[in-house]
């Protein structure tokens, strides 16, 4: 499997899905540096990565959020 640099086309596509999908107010924020993935963001709040991969041909994106340990003691 490799990546690829993901571009601005591709984060509008995945923002719009996961707005439609998970919530209409998440931000697909591209970094500064080309790369392979984004930073989704709720409000402020940066709630992890989406990567772009590609595998034999075919193209995937995987959203990874990020959980402190520190954001559990509250719940």
């Amino acid at each position: 499997m490799s990546q690829t640099v993901f571009n601005h086309t591709e984060a509008s596509k995945v923002e719009a899905f996961l707005r439609q999908r998970l919530n209409p107010e998440l931000k697909v924020q591209m970094r500064q540096r080309p790369d392979e993935c984004a930073e989704i963001y709720l409000g402020s709040e940066c709630l992890g990565v989406v990567s772009k991969n590609v595998d034999e041909g075919e193209t995937s994106y995987s959203f990874e959020i990020t959980i402190l340990d520190i954001d559990l003691d509250d719940l």
